[in-house]
């Protein structure tokens, strides 16, 4: 997108759509499965606080994310390879900003019925599956702090997962709208698109990093010292007065 953006070049070559597609679905399959892994380890922060060393080790943290990266790569190797066999005309218009699964099997000339098969099943289960994970880990959150009610509890569980919760709602929402609930392509359905694959990814350093102690202690250091330096070229008099003092 970017680089359409600099050339103004709104063309593709096959080659170069199938594979900007399979990554596509690489790195949004690995979200999907990293959503769910970071919604097990705030189960375990809060319903299992004092085993969370334990459980949590650096060898079960190493086993999820290699198993999401493997589990997703498996998965879109398969719909490439189902997409590779389809034929399509020699000049197409995606209706799309990028090389879209669903929009690129609706500009095929073949049977599309098995590849519409396999994406409702296999990828179906897949996300279905990862949003499981998820609402299960926060129904059992939920029941852990209303069985013992308390204002502080319930902010401090808040502060713990509601990054976390907003990220999975814009994400599976706007997904699940698109690729489910969506029978034709418009100008809705390329918003909402724009909202997983541009928004959420520009969201996540605000939404995570921000929250971590470190980060805004460097963040605040940072500001500080700019503020510093333009006092020091604003004032120079002043400057050379402390330093002579």
């Amino acid at each position: 997108m970017l680089m359409s953006m600099q050339t103004r070049q709104q063309s593709i070559p096959y080659v170069r759509c199938i594979i900007q597609s399979y990554f596509f679905m690489l790195f949004g399959t690995l979200d999907n499965f990293l959503l769910a892994v970071m919604a097990y380890d705030r189960y375990v922060a809060i319903c299992h606080p004092l085993h969370y060393t334990t459980i949590m080790r650096k060898g079960l943290c190493v086993l999820l994310v290699a198993g999401s990266w493997i589990l997703s790569c498996l998965h879109d190797l398969l719909h490439t390879l189902l997409l590779v066999r389809l034929s399509f005309s020699a000049d197409n218009t995606i209706p799309h900003f990028y090389c879209d699964l669903a929009a690129l099997l609706k500009l095929s000339c073949s049977d599309i019925s098995l590849n519409e098969l396999v994406f409702l099943t296999e990828a179906g289960m897949i996300f279905f599956l990862s949003f499981g994970v998820i609402l299960g880990s926060y129904i059992r959150i939920g029941t852990i702090i209303l069985r013992v009610p308390s204002t502080k509890r319930f902010f401090k569980a808040f502060s713990t997962c509601g990054s976390h919760l907003s990220v999975v709602f814009l994400y599976y929402g706007t997904a699940a709208g698109v690729y489910f609930f969506s029978s034709s392509w418009g100008s809705k359905d390329i918003i909402a698109s724009a909202m997983y694959t541009v928004v959420t990814p520009m969201l996540n350093p605000f939404i995570y990093s921000l929250r971590n102690r470190d980060i805004k202690q460097a963040l605040d250091m940072c500001v500080n010292m700019v503020k510093f330096f333009k006092g020091q070229s604003l004032n120079p008099l002043v400057a050379v007065r402390s330093t002579g003092r």
